[in-house]
């Protein structure tokens, strides 16, 4: 029975409010799940017993946790161990978003925070930074969405969760340095020490993903080696990452700006990820900020 309850898919997701909780839930049911939302976290436990149980479309079941639920508990590390002692084994998904960001979006709806009471809408998300701090820690994966869209963390969610079955899932995510460092990053690779095509006037107007660019990244001295021997540790931790029930990785590819270097080193080393047998996606974070 243990072993049937630990092939059911099952996904919990938390996080702050206003960072798109919503959106997950909805991208989740597009792509074959039950999702079950705002769920008190006592009855997690319940919920994951009733939806093994009814088979079917409830083998796929995703539960969304909200901080204004009265029965919110911090022990979120608490009910993931009950579950797994059960047989479940469950995937955390934990949505953040900056605080200026999640500032604008409540003021864009003028609506308050759950957690604001009579003070200022940044003491409501520092309080509930403090309430889901365990969450994000034994979360599985973090999507900062900052800087997505509503569409963009769509299908961003379908790239995770649309096949299930991968047991590790990789995503090479370009990023400029001036816009800041991607929270969701497991691992960051700086590519600043390559030359800029930025200051090749023909080659400005064009990103990595064009075929000049690309030929330009590449052909720089060390360029290849350092992609291939990068391809190479990455697959060499595969198997580390498995046994430690890692299913999501994302790498962080930089440069300046998150035009160039960065976006066609990040399809490269996908490239190279994908030829290993590591199912692995490409996101741009910044093409098009410029």
């Amino acid at each position: 029975m243990a072993a049937a309850r630990a092939e059911m898919d099952l996904v919990v997701v938390t996080g702050l409010s206003g960072a798109g909780r919503s959106t997950v839930a909805r991208a989740l049911e597009n792509v074959g799940y039950y999702v079950v939302d705002n769920l008190p976290q006592t009855l997690m436990v319940t919920m994951a017993e009733l939806a093994f149980a009814s088979g079917g479309a409830g083998r796929r079941t995703a539960m969304t946790l909200d901080v204004r639920s009265r029965a919110f508990s911090t022990d979120l590390l608490g009910a993931v161990a009950d579950l797994r002692v059960r047989g479940f084994q469950p995937r955390v998904l934990f949505v953040d978003a900056s605080d200026d960001v999640l500032i604008r979006r409540f003021e864009s709806v003028r609506r308050p925070h759950p957690l604001q009471g009579d003070g200022r809408l940044a003491d409501g998300i520092a309080a509930e930074r403090v309430l889901l701090a365990n969450a994000r820690e034994v979360a599985d994966v973090i999507i900062d969405t900052s800087l997505l869209n509503g569409n963009q963390l769509r299908g961003r969610i379908e790239e995770l969760f649309v096949n299930p079955e991968q047991t590790l899932h990789v995503t090479t995510l370009s990023f400029g340095f001036k816009y800041g460092l991607p929270a969701d990053a497991d691992l960051v690779v700086d590519m600043r020490w390559l030359p800029n095509p930025h200051w090749v006037p023909e080659l400005r107007p064009f990103s990595g993903k064009d075929q000049a660019v690309s030929d330009y990244v590449m052909a720089q001295p060390g360029a290849v080696e350092f992609l291939d021997q990068y391809a190479a540790v990455v697959a060499m931790a595969t198997d580390g990452y498995k046994r430690e029930g890692k299913r999501y990785l994302t790498i962080g590819v930089g440069c300046t700006g998150g035009k160039h270097r960065s976006v066609a080193s990040a399809i490269a080393l996908a490239s190279r990820l994908g030829a290993r047998g590591i199912p692995t996606t490409v996101s741009h974070r910044d093409l098009g900020r410029e």
